[in-house]
């Protein structure tokens, strides 16, 4: 007795063993996937990025959760702004959560880039990009927006680039440098599950952006008067920093 017990706890062990492998082996193939297909796509110096019509910039909330200004959203209105004031971008999507009335990612994001120059005719808000996946899929569905530089850290262009590529959207990624942050250990590894979901977004579930609508063209100044997007609260559950 006590043996059949002790071999079936053995099988038991072997197994979860096996399936621990199995995990770590996709977890590593799936982030060297997404990080050799979207490298080439990524520029560090904003000088250098490529210019577009269309900038969209990644929501995160503007306060971190110990009270301190976002390290990673300032480093996202500075490099957006900085694309504006070169000319290398015309206009901005600020695409980020808006789950309450208190908690407004594209409108801190609006009064930010506004505080830095940016004219109000330059930038739109989306109050739906929930996450990463909707962000993108409603650049491209509601926004018509098909080629565009992309915003946010390097560690998250990756997993970005990726999904609008793989949407057939035309991108490349503008890294939004903060330098060193304390404990951004913890996103980045947040971060290399998240690609690996990605690819199950992609081509296993058939994920769906959690609110679509009709479509909204950005049309620059010089195109035609675009009557502006309401603001709509929609409540859900969401993180605060990367998505």
């Amino acid at each position: 007795m006590m043996q059949r017990l002790l071999g079936g706890m053995k099988q038991l062990l072997m197994l979860l063993g096996a399936l621990l492998l199995l995990a770590v082996l996709l977890w590593v193939a799936g982030n060297l996937w997404v990080l050799s297909h979207s490298a080439p796509y990524i520029q560090s110096n904003v000088a250098h990025c490529q210019s577009q019509r269309i900038g969209v910039v990644f929501g995160t909330s503007s306060w971190t959760r110990t009270g301190v200004r976002n390290p990673h959203f300032n480093a996202r209105m500075d490099t957006a702004a900085r694309l504006i004031h070169s000319g290398r971008v015309r206009h901005l999507l600020l695409s980020g959560d808006n789950r309450t009335r208190a908690y407004n990612e594209p409108r801190a994001m609006w009064h930010d880039l506004n505080k830095r120059g940016v004219a109000p005719e330059q930038l739109t808000m989306d109050f739906a990009g929930f996450s990463t996946f909707d962000t993108l899929a409603r650049a491209q569905d509601v926004f018509q927006v098909d080629k565009a530089v992309l915003i946010t850290q390097r560690w998250h262009l990756p997993r970005a680039i990726y999904i609008a590529r793989a949407r057939g959207m035309e991108v490349t990624g503008c890294v939004a440098s903060a330098g060193a942050v304390a404990g951004e250990w913890r996103l980045r590894l947040r971060e290399s599950l998240a690609r690996v979901a990605a690819l199950g977004d992609l081509y296993l579930w058939g994920r769906e952006p959690y609110f679509l609508g009709p479509p909204e063209p950005i049309l620059m100044p010089d195109e035609a008067v675009r009557p502006p997007l309401l603001e709509t609260v929609v409540e859900v559950s969401a993180d605060d920093e990367s998505r």
